[in-house]
């Protein structure tokens, strides 16, 4: 078991422990992009309010609820449907990275779910729709671009954006594990992931440099002397 991961078992035995399931829903598709770039498999994630992509779930009580359960109920808030969720869909769980808003120690748990492409249609028209949780702590369903394209377009781009938690490396991990991509196809994604994130980061300081110049001689050019009528 990797460093970190829990059975179930040892999971719903933590005490005092804070925990939090999520889904990743996808099927596969024969529609291609552009109708020549094959899209092969619809994964489903979400922009959070925090700007931050992630999976559709939440905190669950399995002292008064079982995991999918509160899931299930999550979902219902997050997607405007109520999709059931079974513990054979569970992948594992696993303390979550440490965090400082809360002193309580969080476990994940995540589960996949294979749908047909109708039915992830009709995930998607609901969360726009009827989700009660649309516009505020979900922003929006967005789907995994799986292909890749020149210049880095694609899977690429995609895993160089921010997650939260281990959104990321569930992600990569399923990916891999259900074959809805190659090793080598991920493995490329992943190095010109680092080089778009590595050019952000240098956009970045390159804006706050601007910025700082531009307040710096915005200052200068306001003299509170000249504009306070007691120095008139």
């Amino acid at each position: 078991m990797a460093s970190g991961q829990l059975s179930r078992v040892e999971a719903l035995a933590c005490a005092g422990c804070r925990h939090a399931c999520h889904v990743m829903l996808y099927c596969d598709t024969t529609t291609q992009l552009f109708g020549r770039i094959p899209i092969r498999h619809v994964v489903l994630m979400q922009m959070r309010f925090d700007g931050l992509l992630g999976f559709p779930g939440g905190l669950v009580n399995p002292s008064e609820e079982t995991l999918e359960a509160g899931l299930s109920r999550e979902l219902l808030e997050e997607l405007g449907v109520a999709l059931p969720i079974s513990v054979e869909d569970h992948v594992d769980s696993c303390y979550a990275p440490s965090s400082s808003s809360s002193s309580r120690q969080l476990i994940t748990h995540f589960y996949v779910k294979k749908m047909e492409e109708e039915q992830i249609r009709e995930v998607e028209k609901a969360a726009a729709s009827t989700a009660t949780d649309h516009g505020q702590e979900v922003l929006g369903m967005v789907r995994v671009p799986l292909y890749a394209m020149q210049g880095g377009g694609g899977l690429a781009s995609f895993l160089s954006h921010s997650f939260i938690g281990n959104a990321r490396s569930q992600l990569i991990d399923s990916l891999l594990r259900l074959n809805l991509v190659s090793p080598a196809e991920l493995q490329k994604a992943l190095a010109n992931s680092l080089k778009i994130h590595t050019k952000a980061a240098r956009d970045l300081r390159t804006a706050t440099e601007t910025l700082l110049k531009l307040t710096c001689s915005g200052n200068k050019q306001f003299d509170p002397q000249q504009h306070n009528p007691a120095h008139a």
